[in-house]
This record gives structure tokens, sequence and C-alpha cells, in this order.
């Protein structure tokens, strides 16, 4: 039986400069940092979260899956708040830079995205409260 995501992994032309987006931008944890045989094993993860984002170096190809076009948008990678508009003010002070100007409500929630400086889309959601 399955218990848990483990890792989910995002292609990245430059680990350093994505463990700063990630930690220092959008306030995640670096977790492990490995000079492993078949690259450098570098994770962050949301404090008090199992799961664990790879960062993983994919060279000029990143954020593209390997068979199709440099037009082509991977899935966003999501993460939740409890209180989106509240991050999305700090995460702006950080210098990450939004699509939008504003979180947007939708009827599930509220949600705006950011871009990481490779181009992956991180969708930032908060659950609409019952």
């Amino acid at each position: 039986m399955l218990t848990n995501i483990m890792y989910v992994t995002v292609y990245v032309t430059d680990q350093d400069r994505a463990l700063e987006f990630y930690t220092e931008g959008l306030g995640l944890e670096k977790r492990v940092d490995f000079p492993g045989p078949d690259g450098r094993f570098l994770t962050v993860g949301m404090p008090g979260s199992p799961v664990q984002i790879i960062l993983w170096s994919h060279a000029a190809a990143a954020g593209q899956p390997g068979d199709t076009g440099r037009n082509a948008a991977p899935g966003p990678l999501i993460l939740e708040s409890d209180d989106l508009r509240k991050d999305f003010e700090l995460m702006r002070m950080r210098g990450v830079v939004f699509e939008q100007s504003e979180p947007e409500d939708y009827p599930f929630g509220v949600r705006i995205e950011a871009v990481d400086p490779d181009g992956n889309r991180v969708s930032l959601r908060q659950q609409r409260k019952p």
C-alpha cells in the first residue's frame, strides 16, 4: 500500500539560483544537499511537511518535458497556503515575480501563479473554508 508522496522533481538549469528562489523567495527550507555520483541531490520542502521537492539539474531544457518543443508548458508545482494574501505580500517583498498583480478568487478558494528562474510555474492556492 502506498502511504506518502516522498519527492516531486522540478528541473532547473542552475541549482544554486533555484535554491535561492525556493528558500529565500518562497520561504521553503533546504532539506538535503548531497553531491552524489549522478549529480547534486538537492531538496527543499515546506516546514513540517514530509514531501520534498528535488531541484534537479537538467541543463537548457529545464521546465520542459523531454519530447516536446519549447512552447510546451509543464503543469505547475502547486503549493497551499492558509493565508495566501499575506504570503503573497511577503513573497513579493522578497522579489518573487507573479503573473497577476493580486491573488484571484475562484469558486474553490484563492490562487496566484509565479514563475521560477527556469520558467517552471509555481501555483499558490488557498482552499475556501466551508
